[in-house]
């Protein structure tokens, strides 16, 4: 299990040393990019906590309505920010799509729950903020695609708000947090079996409503197996919920580098993505 929930283990491109700083290295240098060659707004509260911020980056005319794709990262719910996760912004914003950057409290200050909740509640900010927003699109990556399928499980009667939610681009994934429960992952994220179960999105599928999203799960040929497994079996359980899914198993690249592709207009993810998310 340890082999099987270390991505840096299965790329063929890098060894396990180095490609973590590498990806850091990308994806921060994107960001970098990203905000030099758009209009933003950075840092924005959506609630009180020290990491319930969130980076806006919008599109070239932001008097008009526009759709919004929410982008939620990574990093085993104990690393990465916000702060680096604005690469994948250019080639949406050229198109007229804002791109909102969600930061939430890693571990091990903030816990599963905490951060699901986060998560949530920046999106009922957007809709309640941004009135001209056109639809809400998700995109989260590894631990971040986890935190978009519990979004796509939530009964929103709570927050009195509920976000038009009209996609999902869930990128190289976990569903399943109990087999995490027996690994190093654990150490600092301190979840129980009680935790994990109720934060697992693959237990709390919800059958789809006539209005419900389409959803994309994408996976690596170089993920794990583990992981491979845990995207096909989410997306199956889905569909047999009555759910719109598409898969993507994206040949030649790694648990890091098909995200990284984002900032590449000719990437094949980019454009199934900018596709499934109408101007």
């Amino acid at each position: 299990l340890e082999d099987h929930y270390s991505p840096s283990r299965w790329s063929p491109r890098l060894d396990r040393d180095t490609i973590i700083d590498a990806h850091l290295a990308v994806t921060a240098a994107g960001t970098e990019r990203a905000r030099a060659g758009a209009q933003t707004l950075l840092h924005v509260p959506y609630g009180s906590g020290d990491g319930e911020k969130l980076d806006i980056y919008f599109p070239p005319d932001p008097s008009e309505t526009f759709p919004v794709l929410v982008y939620i990262h990574g990093g085993y719910w104990q690393c990465l920010s916000k702060d680096d996760s604005g690469f994948a912004a250019p080639p949406l914003v050229s198109r007229g799509v804002a791109v909102v950057a969600v930061g939430y409290d890693i571990a091990p200050k903030g816990h599963m729950d905490a951060m699901v909740l986060q998560v949530r509640r920046s999106l009922v900010f957007l809709a309640e903020r941004y009135p001209r927003i056109r639809g809400i699109y998700l995109c989260g990556h590894s631990a971040g695609a986890h935190l978009a399928a519990m979004v796509l499980n939530t009964d929103w009667t709570e927050f009195q708000v509920v976000p038009e939610i009209k996609g999902a681009v869930l990128v190289s994934g976990l569903y399943d947090l109990e087999p995490i429960l027996h690994t190093y992952v654990n150490d600092a994220l301190n979840m129980s079996r009680e935790v994990a179960q109720r934060n697992s999105p693959m237990r709390h599928i919800t059958p789809a409503v006539p209005a419900a999203c389409e959803v994309l799960v994408a996976v690596a040929q170089h993920d794990s197996p583990e992981f491979r497994r845990q995207s096909q079996e989410y997306s199956q359980a889905l569909r047999a919920a009555g759910w719109s899914v598409s898969v993507l198993d994206l040949a030649g690249v790694d648990h890091f580098n098909i995200i990284e592709k984002l900032s590449e207009d000719s990437y094949v993810l980019t454009q199934v993505g900018r596709s499934s998310v109408p101007r």
